[in-house]
């Protein structure tokens, strides 16, 4: 009798085991599909290509050309390698420059120049020339202001400025190094 006792006890468990189990199974969420682990992968790619970004007063802000550039799934900003690009100051004047990358926001307002840096801004009849050499710059392109927190030179006609970080509103034609700044001023030759 102890022993149909405990095989009872036994068929018992064994069937509350099962349908454990089976409500375990019936009541789980799914299971979740595996991600995929990798390197992003973007939504467009264009070779050899010429972008033209305006302004919201609809004038040109900055164009830009490169051998590469990539647009991100899920995120619209634009990767470009190798850019040479145009910023347009509201005068009117130009600065043209290369760097080594480019990162462009969704929206056009913010680029940042990325590795070497290079500017110029060639002369007009009421604006001399000038040059800006740095890394890693950010443009606000609505704004027309650059910044770095770089080692930078600024040459125009007649000085060469180094320093660390520099600050330029393309505006008010403002360039201003930040601090640690050593100047190499040419003398003023005067012709009579």
């Amino acid at each position: 009798m102890r022993e149909r006792r405990t095989v009872a006890w036994l068929v018992a468990l064994a069937v509350a085991a099962a349908i454990t189990q089976l409500l375990v199974w019936w009541l789980r969420p799914p299971p979740k599909p595996v991600a995929i682990v990798g390197p992003p992968r973007s939504s467009y790619q264009l070779d050899d290509f010429t972008l033209h970004a305006f302004g919201k007063d609809g004038k040109l802000a900055f164009s830009m050309t490169s051998p590469h550039l990539a647009r991100r799934e899920g995120n619209d900003s634009l990767y470009v390698n190798a850019p040479k690009y145009l910023f347009v100051a509201s005068d009117g004047s130009d600065w043209n420059g290369t760097s080594q990358y480019a990162w462009i926001s969704s929206d056009n307002n913010l680029v940042k120049l990325i590795g070497k840096v290079d500017m110029r801004r060639p002369p007009t009849p009421t604006i001399s020339e000038a040059e800006i050499h740095t890394a890693d710059a950010t443009v606000w392109t609505q704004d027309k202001r650059m910044a770095s927190a770089a080692p930078s030179v600024i040459q125009e006609p007649g000085s060469i400025l180094r320093g660390t970080g520099m600050q330029a509103d393309f505006n008010t034609r403002t360039l201003e190094l930040l601090s640690d700044v050593h100047a190499t001023l040419a003398p003023h030759v005067h012709t009579n």
